[in-house]
């Protein structure tokens, strides 16, 4: 019995898994979630220490193993770690019901904790108590995404809860000149922060633009922007207000 078999074939737990149907086929690798929405975000993981067995599956809560002659004739390789490299990359991530419930839980804890830090009641210039918050989600039915991290959704959350709970963020104008080597991918990233009050292509293929944030979040932005750039990004805050 392999080692795929004894952890799989009759377990009482559910697992998570990234699924790639491709050929006809659908090859399956047993992962650690949280590395595996790491890998997605397009962090740096080591693809052995994200698997929690180092086998393709076609079907891995049944221990069922791809086999070779198809791992062949679809990858051209039979070996596991770019197999799996390529699963995860090109497939889909299938989380268990308690896992997701547990990142949603975590999740929304932190964007409630982002709004209450930042945001107040137009009215009584005062921060909204977290239990008021709390009522607002649910009236709302605001849906927490489990890929998404809680800074990329904090946006249209607040779009979504100022019908019911009027809501004031303090906002930032920061410029950006972002390199022609990076402006490409930044466009989208920059975007889930805020508004894009103006952009502009550069001759030389650089992206300049003015965007709109949320003033609470100015820390978690720059960040993301260094991180992403490896700190070649030309930075200026505009206003403030």
């Amino acid at each position: 019995m392999t080692k795929g078999q004894q952890l799989f074939d009759y377990q009482k737990i559910s697992i998570n898994i990234a699924r790639l149907k491709t050929h006809g086929y659908s090859f399956e690798v047993v992962v650690d979630p949280d590395l595996a929405i790491d890998f997605k975000h397009g962090k740096e993981v080591e693809i052995r220490e994200l698997l929690r067995a180092e086998e393709i599956f076609s079907d891995a809560n049944k221990g069922m193993h791809a086999p070779e002659k198809e791992l062949r004739k679809v990858f051209g390789t039979k070996d596991v770690l770019e197999v799996a490299n390529k699963i995860l990359a090109d497939g889909e991530i299938q989380l268990t019901a308690e896992y997701r419930e547990r990142v949603r839980a975590e999740k929304k804890k932190r964007i409630i904790d982002i709004i209450q830090k930042n945001g107040i009641d137009p009215k009584t210039k005062l921060p909204h108590p977290i239990q008021r918050l709390e009522n607002a989600f649910a009236k709302a039915k605001i849906h927490i995404d489990e890929f998404k991290r809680p800074e990329d959704q904090v946006n249209e959350i607040v779009k979504r809860l100022t019908p019911i709970l009027p809501i004031r963020f303090a906002k930032k104008e920061i410029q950006l000149i972002v390199p022609p080597e990076h402006a490409a991918k930044m466009y989208g990233r920059v975007q889930h922060f805020g508004e894009i009050k103006k952009d502009q292509w550069m001759n030389d293929g650089s992206w300049f633009a003015v965007v709109e944030i949320p003033a609470g979040l100015q820390n978690e932005f720059f960040d993301e922007l260094n991180k992403e750039t490896h700190g070649n990004i030309e930075t200026k805050i505009l206003s403030e207000g």
